[in-house]
């Protein structure tokens, strides 16, 4: 009999418990325990929906308060040592998040970059030489005894040893390959805990198989996991986020009782894999997506499953492409709403949806009197209403799209030419400074946007109550002192979901969240059809901005490869295709933004990175459309139009050709908790347009230290010409509180003005700052230089 289980679920609470939790602990408003109490009831109510769906065994592990590579830092014992300056666990995990908790010294915070490809962002686990590993079981012990008075079958969840360490970071000089003989044994001690716990399964992940691995760490796997062979429990080895491909043979042939494949991401052979399986393996097949939120064409699983199920029977496993994780709880959450059109709520498939299309797929090949059930009938007919609905195609848009991708995009003028032009226009000092776009949504600004929603002030109040916000935006920031200004985006919940408000094609959802980090949720459109732009977006709020000040204050938009990776995409067409969609939207709100006056404009593309293909061989089909889609938006501007993007939580300096032929005149980046690493990548690759690397981390409430800021610049000035470089925070200041955002820009500011006068008239013959100039890091008092090494080290 086929059985069917996931790779995870949703995390965040169906009503986004978690993220109120977890902001009323960090501010002290509720204590540990009650925080504790709240994630066992969210656990709870997931393993619950879990077993009503029916599912063979239950996913236990998968759980986090903060991310789940943390938590497996914590399981093994893997911390930075700078956060135990406490002997409370949990507030060590946010000392290492967030570089602050309720107890405990403020530190810096671990490095957070993007999940493989997707929007999730995880903590960066750091390595050391020297490091020793030291397991930490029991909160997993006890969600698996709690799950336990549940169901027998309990599958937990845990991070593989390889995978682990691949998305470590560590000195240059350390080879994290030679910290696996130390990690073993822990893994080894821990299958034998879960043995005594009368675990009969394990589920280990390793997603870096669907990667291009080195050789070395390739060859790492088989020793690896023959030292964990004899552990007493069945390891069911998952990859995902891709096809095995040249890594097939290598997990065929690990001695694990069972392997997880990804079948939405990657299109395995499934007789040839079976023929290459052996007799004793189980084989679990992600077929239904974890990752968008689609109903399932189960007819077409069916027939892909089908043929192999006489040959596997009971070792046939079905489950989710991998975890649920990145999709929304529950559809029925959006029918009372009426956000969504209702001829698009029947195409949807959130978490809930997808536990019953999996059981039901699982039934179906089990039982073939399933296929003319009511249920499988109605699947079916909601696939094909969507393949065929109106609302879905408009030919007039596809053309457009299709004439955008038949040409290269360029600026009519080199970079060089338009920088002398923009710096006669705007006359700019030395290392101007500026913000990324969002300042604080306060709860001000939300209190009115619901009252809004609620009816409960005039469409006239609400707009008056939102061009206040931005007046007093601008003035604080004249106050501050930066030189290129924004509105702050109070009219905007989210820089992708505003968009996706005001867009044909797309829709918005009410309950649909998803985390992105820690206590961050986003709430991704939903792109169903063809896009259009029936009026203009953001031009009001920038006209009005730029008229409370004369100092430049920049147009914001989100590009159109971050608008497509950021939402949940149709899947009938590539994604290519979508992206000059949008772009078309794009350009022609830029066009009425410059008309408007509007002389700085940032198109914002931070998951440019993100969205880059898993495979090599992938990878430069899809740059060659993502940079000439934003070039497609861009490029139809003035000379002395100056045209900014922004990108953060990636590693960049394997794209850095592809973001220097965007030819942005300047793109800011986030530097904070990874500098040296794209610094070390200009230096190899410089970059000729204007950069501002992020000189503090906009998610971290710490107030930055101008020592850490000034090393930044100092480092940037030394691979950046000195005329290139901007002064910037690394991200938004969306999430962020005044009280924080306020003497954190004016300490920034300071640094600029005073690194300004320092370096005026310090640049060698190539531009960059003289060899003989260290700045102000040097009249520092010697804690402070120590935390600016800290800060801006890259271990």
């Amino acid at each position: 009999m086929t059985k069917f289980h996931i790779l995870g679920f949703p995390r965040i609470g169906d009503q986004r418990q978690l993220k109120r939790g977890l902001e009323s602990y960090w501010a002290g408003d509720i204590s540990q325990p009650e925080l504790l109490t709240l994630a066992a009831e969210i656990r709870e109510s997931n393993w619950q929906r879990q077993l009503d769906a029916g599912v063979d065994f239950l996913t236990v592990g998968d759980f986090a308060l903060y991310d789940q590579v943390l938590n497996t830092s914590v399981l093994l014992g893997h911390l930075p040592e700078r956060v135990k300056t406490t002997d409370n666990l949990i507030d060590q995990m946010f000392l290492a998040a967030r570089g602050r908790a309720p107890s405990g010294t403020p530190c810096h915070a671990a490095e957070m970059t993007k999940w493989f490809d997707t929007n999730y962002h995880y903590l960066v686990p750091e390595c050391h030489a020297d490091d020793t590993f030291n397991l930490q079981p029991e909160w997993l012990l006890e969600e698996i005894a709690a799950a336990k008075s549940r169901s027998n079958n309990v599958k937990p969840v845990i991070i593989g040893p390889l995978t682990y360490l691949f998305l470590a970071k560590s000195e240059k000089e350390v080879d994290r390959l030679a910290l696996l003989p130390k990690l073993l044994p822990v893994y080894s001690e821990l299958f034998r805990l879960l043995r005594e716990q009368d675990i009969d399964w394990v589920q280990l992940d390793e997603p870096i198989l669907a990667l291009d691995l080195p050789d070395d760490w390739r060859q790492a796997f088989e020793p690896a996991y023959h030292s964990l062979r004899f552990s007493g429990v069945n390891v069911l080895l998952a990859s995902y986020f891709g096809g095995l491909d040249s890594n097939r043979a290598l997990a065929l042939s690990l001695p694990v009782q069972g392997l997880h494949i990804d079948q939405v991401a990657g299109t395995e052979n499934l007789d040839t894999l079976v023929d290459q399986l052996g007799p004793y393996k189980v084989l679990s097949v992600g077929a239904i997506s974890g990752r968008n939120i689609w109903r399932t064409d189960l007819d077409a699983c069916y027939q892909l499953l089908k043929p192999i199920t006489t040959r596997l029977d009971d070792r046939l496993w079905v489950s989710t492409s991998c975890s649920l994780l990145h999709v929304p709880y529950d559809v029925k959450e959006e029918s009372a709403s009426g956000r969504i059109t209702p001829a698009v709520l029947p195409w949807l498939a959130f978490a809930q949806q997808k536990l019953g299309e999996g059981r039901l797929l699982a039934d179906a090949l089990n039982t073939e009197a399933t296929l003319s059930s009511a249920v499988w009938l109605q699947q079916a007919s909601r696939i094909t209403g969507r393949r065929e609905s109106a609302i879905v195609h408009k030919p007039a848009v596809k053309l457009v799209a299709q004439t955008a991708a038949s040409q290269e995009w360029q600026r009519d003028l080199p970079y060089e030419q338009r920088a002398e032009r923009q710096q006669a226009r705007w006359q700019l000092p030395l290392l101007p400074t500026t913000t990324i776009g969002s300042f604080p949504q306060t709860t001000e600004i939300r209190q009115l946007r619901r009252r809004f929603r609620q009816g409960e002030i005039s469409p006239a109040e609400y707009h008056s109550g939102l061009l206040a916000e931005v007046e007093y935006c601008i003035r604080i920031q004249e106050n501050i002192g930066l030189d290129v200004l924004v509105h702050g985006e109070a009219e905007r919940n989210d820089m992708v979901e505003y968009f996706g408000e005001l867009l044909e094609g797309v829709a918005v959802s009410s309950h649909g969240w998803v985390q992105s980090y820690g206590s961050r949720c986003v709430k991704p459109p939903l792109i169903f059809g063809d896009i259009e732009r029936p009026q203009a977006m953001t031009v009001e709020w920038s006209r009005y901005a730029a008229s409370l000040s004369t100092r430049p204050v920049k147009g914001m938009l989100t590009g159109p490869v971050t608008l497509l990776k950021w939402s949940f995409v149709r899947d009938d067409q590539p994604l290519s295709q979508t992206a000059y969609q949008l772009a078309a939207a794009l350009r022609t709100e830029i066009a009425e933004l410059e008309s408007a006056g509007i002389g700085m404009i940032q198109v914002d593309e931070p998951a440019l990175r993100e969205a880059l293909p898993l495979k090599q061989a992938d990878r430069a089909g899809y740059l060659a459309w993502a940079v000439n889609s934003f070039r497609y938006a861009t490029t139809d501007v003035a000379a002395d139009t100056q045209i900014h993007t922004h990108m953060c939580y990636a590693d960049f300096d394997d794209i850095l050709p592809a973001i220097e032929a965007m030819d942005a005149d300047v793109i800011t980046l986030e530097t904070a908790r990874s500098a040296s690493k794209l610094l070390d990548g200009l230096a190899q690759h410089p970059y000729h347009n204007g950069i501002g690397p992020g000189v503090y981390d906009i998610h971290s409430p710490n107030v930055p230290y101008a020592g850490a800021m000034a090393s930044i610049l100092r480092a940037a000035a030394r691979v950046v010409p000195l005329r290139h470089l901007w002064v910037n925070p690394d991200c938004g200041l969306k999430t962020r509180r005044w009280e924080e955002v306020e003497p954190s820009l004016r300490e920034m500011v300071r640094v600029a003005q005073t690194l300004r006068q320092q370096w005026e008239g310090k640049i060698n013959q190539n531009g960059l700052l003289a060899d003989d100039i260290d700045g102000l890091v040097e009249s520092l008092p010697e804690q402070e230089k120590t935390l600016a090494a800290q800060e801006c080290c890259v271990h």
